[in-house]
């Protein structure tokens, strides 16, 4: 975050910094809409990837596509943006960190609550890697431990104790057999889906275990409130273990109908599509500020050991941006 801070242009005042969050931005116009390009600092774990390195067409290394390139874009857009004879808009940064870890650590929040006028922004554009797609909304994503009990015993008797994988083999049946579900929003289609991504029960091999815990990954669609998703997958397990939740991150509105939605889809002749993840498009969308998801990187090389991100994909956002900023995009 401070070498992002020493890279700030002349002309970007600093409307908030509490060493999580930068948004900065240049005095405000009366009457003028204001866009906010966001984005993140942080990354996942190395996977001997950093430091990174530059070829003559991509860079290669930790975070490249999720998301140092769409950071390196926004930078870029901000210091070009007085070159611009006649802008449509106004524009600020928003720069954060703590975007790998659980929605519940995000320092956004905060920051919403220091800068209301926020709110008043035309749209946010996050520019997560969408291999320059704008993808609008996000599914939601929903944690959950859920645990099988019984009671150990010598497994030469296993009669004497209760099996806890039995119960975990009965009690998972009707879960994982939940289809995935198609839900259609204004034209774009996503995915709920249910998963069991985690399991462990057992402590030897002649011991019958009394506890099996296994995770739930809920990945739930636009359509659904947070508390909605919680008491779908309460009703899923009712009856069969015992159901935590660990996290809930809501999901993302799908703003296709903002009217400046249609401009940044033109201003880079680009595709539409649903996002099918989870962003902080959601964190945007859930204040009331309407927001897409845009950005340079690939997505299938965000946190792979291989993670790149391609010079050219970068300029073609940089490009479309600084036409939509400006005059010169369709109406």
């Amino acid at each position: 975050m401070e070498y992002v801070r020493t890279e700030i242009p002349s002309g970007f005042d600093e409307w908030y910094a509490d060493g999580q969050v930068l948004v900065v931005g240049p005095p405000r116009r009366a009457g003028v809409p204001l866009i906010l390009l966001a984005g993140h600092v942080d990354t996942v774990p190395a996977q001997n990837n950093f430091p990174g390195r530059l070829t003559a067409d991509e860079v290669i290394g930790l975070g490249a596509s999720d998301m140092k390139g769409g950071v390196a874009v926004m930078l870029e857009v901000a210091a070009q943006f007085h070159t611009v004879s006649a802008t449509r808009y106004d524009l600020a940064l928003v720069i954060f960190t703590r975007e790998e870890i659980a929605v519940a650590e995000s320092p956004l929040p905060a920051a919403f609550d220091a800068l209301p006028e926020l709110r008043e922004a035309a749209l946010a554009i996050v520019l997560e890697p969408t291999d320059n797609t704008v993808q609008a909304g996000c599914v939601g994503n929903l944690n959950a431990t859920l645990r099988f009990h019984g009671k150990s015993a010598h497994s030469a008797r296993p009669w004497t104790g209760d099996n806890a994988i039995t119960h975990a083999v009965a009690g998972l049946r009707d879960l994982v057999e939940i289809a995935p579900r198609a839900v259609t929003i204004e034209g774009l289609e996503f995915m709920e889906v249910i998963s069991v991504t985690r399991i462990a029960g057992g402590i030897a091999d002649n011991v019958i275990p009394d506890l099996v815990e296994c995770h739930i990954n809920y990945r739930f669609t636009p359509d659904r409130t947070p508390d909605e998703a919680v008491r779908f997958l309460q009703d899923a397990v009712a009856g069969h273990g015992e159901l935590e939740i660990v996290s809930v991150s809501p999901s993302g509105k799908v703003a296709s109908s903002n009217e400046h939605f249609a401009r940044l889809v033109s201003a880079g002749n680009f595709a539409v599509a649903p996002k099918q993840a989870w962003t902080p498009v959601a964190q945007f969308t859930e204040i009331g500020i309407d927001a897409v998801n845009l950005g340079p990187g690939a997505t299938s090389l965000a946190h792979t050991r291989d993670e790149a991100i391609s010079l050219l994909q970068m300029e073609r956002t940089y490009d479309a941006l600084m036409t939509f900023l400006s005059d010169e995009a369709g109406a």
